[in-house]
């Protein structure tokens, strides 16, 4: 299931390790994407932490941690080619994460309130 963050990035909530990426809003807004900085596996990091960097053509940005989370796996497939991302947003995941407490997964936001955040 996929739940997002006002930060512009889907959360796959599906199993047990939880993918994140950007939402196709995000890919609008930064244009393409020419470097991607991946964290290391076992990484730790706290709610509000920049777990990754990503450039474009017109801005830096970066994935925020959604919640306190430990990075399981990273996705060396976009790293290499950024412009994946844009090709396919949702489908194109930064890293897998185990969440420190499932819980926090109940204060992402369901499409319908994303929606509304972005005026959709």
């Amino acid at each position: 299931m996929l739940k997002y963050t006002p930060e512009h990035e889907w959360v796959d909530t599906s199993d047990s390790e939880v993918a994140i990426g950007i939402t196709p809003h995000a890919t609008s807004e930064l244009g393409d994407l020419v470097f991607i900085e991946l964290p290391e596996i076992g990484a730790e990091f706290a709610k509000g932490d920049e777990i990754c960097v990503i450039e474009s053509t017109k801005a830096a940005s970066g994935i925020i941690a959604p919640f306190d989370c430990t990075v399981t796996a990273v996705n060396q497939e976009i790293a290499d080619s950024p412009e994946m991302v844009n090709e396919d947003p949702e489908g194109s995941w930064f890293v897998r994460v185990s969440p420190a407490n499932d819980d926090d997964l109940d204060e992402l936001l369901d499409e319908d309130a994303y929606n509304q955040l972005i005026g959709g």
